[in-house]
């Protein structure tokens, strides 16, 4: 089916960024977009697990994760009576 549609200038800056990363065509890359726009919160969209990938947070050494009151004075100071 053809259409004509206007587009706004930053979406056709973002088309164009992703154009060249994925080395697709316009055609292939307002469809990939669409798509993935239409199935936003449908049902099928819904049903994939979400998944976290989890990376060292690099926590220092002289703390303890467990102290949470010590954690708590660390990032906001000491408790003020």
């Amino acid at each position: 089916m053809r259409a004509t549609v206007t587009l706004d200038e930053d979406v056709i800056v973002k088309l164009r960024d992703r154009m060249n990363t994925s080395g697709a065509s316009f055609k292939q890359t307002i469809n990939a977009c669409l798509r993935q726009g239409l199935e936003w919160g449908t049902d099928e969209a819904l049903e994939r697990p979400f998944v976290v990938e989890p990376r060292p947070v690099g926590v220092r050494s002289d703390v303890d994760i467990d102290d949470i009151g010590g954690l708590i004075d660390l990032l906001d100071g000491p408790a003020q009576p």
